[in-house]
């Protein structure tokens, strides 16, 4: 585990390395082909590495608190590889006139595949590099596609499976062209006509048919990418799962129940309900083999491509004795308690009528005694919150029978 640990680190500071290195020969490259004068070429490449090196720190801060958005945390090289490529976008936007720069999508795939904050930071010294490397560079284009692209981040940060984009795309797409058109008025001197929209309304065009690309491959590459394999690994008739029921069709139902209550639990106090079904449903997976460890589910993980979120709660729920655990994981091991007591009290007394209020309260005095919610992340509001759901599902009790 240490030598794995020790290689990705390793892995990381190449990465680091070479995101800092190929940032200033880019801009040094371009700055030498574009002529510009020993002073611009200093200037340039100081200012890019100077930007380079905060993004590596960014970066590696972001990694460390876990702040990047979506699973872009896990994939730090995508990212890296997208600063690079836009990186050479925006070296080569000089040659062509100001008004067709597509800094709107510049600044969206950099918040996209980071977060919030490093997209703009990102997007913000690649569009003053561009202007560095323009002829004759002004502020008015910086401040033109620094807010345009600041407006087009705020608004598609947080897309999600709905992917309700319409509204985010026309004030994106409205607000460059205004700003456009401003610029061309204040700063360019340009007669008011129709003319002077043609160039705004291009720009327009060719930024949202980039925009829906990429949305669309954000939305099959992040976003339902994880939504698939959820649906795959929650079905109850998933390979491991069937297993389980061949081995033991008691451990089956089991798991089937507790799933049952804890994605219903999560979703009620707003968690993320698809991992915690998924760690309800394996976190004793390890049965079919008779290895109940955490390096037996681990392997499963692995080769069945379990989403990384659901990875981290199960290897959280097997690794809880050693520190503080999520809500997530608090909530599969009541539920777990709760299944498992309500089923042996049925299969050691058939036909017996159970008090389920009085058992939920009695297992909730029991773990709280034994100091397990003293462990945990959750409230005392969250603890009672669940501690009426679940009396809440008297009903589906029965179905342990």
């Amino acid at each position: 585990m240490a030598t794995d640990i020790n290689k990705q680190s390793e892995k990381s500071r190449l990465l680091m390395i070479l995101l800092f290195a190929v940032t200033g020969a880019v801009v040094f490259g371009f700055s030498l082909l574009y002529e510009k004068s020993i002073e611009e070429i200093q200037r340039n490449t100081i200012v890019a590495l100077m930007g380079a090196g905060i993004l590596i720190y960014m970066i590696q801060d972001g990694s460390r608190n876990q702040t990047f958005s979506y699973d872009n945390g896990k994939h730090i090289p995508r990212f890296v590889f997208i600063c690079i490529v836009c990186l050479v976008v925006a070296s080569v936007l000089p040659l062509i006139s100001y008004a067709a720069w597509p800094y709107l999508v510049i600044f969206v795939i950099l918040g996209l595949f980071s977060n919030l904050q490093i997209g703009f930071f990102t997007g913000t010294v690649l569009l003053m590099i561009s202007v560095m490397l323009e002829k004759n560079g002004e502020y008015g284009e910086f401040f033109m596609y620094f807010m345009a692209g600041s407006i087009a981040l705020i608004l598609f940060r947080n897309l999600d499976e709905d992917m309700k984009v319409g509204l985010p795309l026309l004030i994106s797409l409205l607000m460059q062209g205004v700003l456009l058109m401003a610029y061309y008025v204040l700063f360019e001197n340009v007669t008011f006509s129709v003319a002077m929209f043609a160039v705004p309304a291009l720009n327009m065009l060719i930024s949202m048919i980039l925009l829906l690309i990429l949305i669309n491959v954000f939305s099959r590459s992040v976003i339902r990418h994880g939504t698939d394999m959820y649906m795959e690994v929650n079905d109850p008739e998933f390979v491991l799962l069937v297993q389980l029921k061949e081995k033991d069709k008691e451990e089956y139902y089991r798991a089937i129940h507790t799933a049952y209550l804890a994605e219903r639990i999560a979703m009620a106090l707003g968690v993320d309900h698809r991992a915690v079904k998924t760690c309800a449903y394996y976190h004793r997976i390890g049965h079919i083999t008779g290895d109940h460890s955490w390096n037996m589910v681990e392997k499963y993980c692995r080769e069945y491509h379990f989403p990384d979120d659901a990875q981290e709660l199960l290897r959280e729920y097997f690794n809880h004795k050693s520190g503080e655990v999520s809500v997530q994981t608090a909530i599969v091991m009541i539920c777990e308690t709760i299944v498992a007591s309500i089923m042996y009290i049925y299969q050691k007394e058939p036909g017996t009528k159970l008090n389920y209020d009085e058992l939920i309260d009695k297992i909730f005095q029991r773990k709280t005694d034994a100091g397990e919610f003293r462990d945990s992340s959750m409230t005392i509001a969250q603890l009672n919150q669940i501690r009426a759901l679940l009396k809440k599902e008297k009903l589906y009790y029965d179905f342990l029978h």
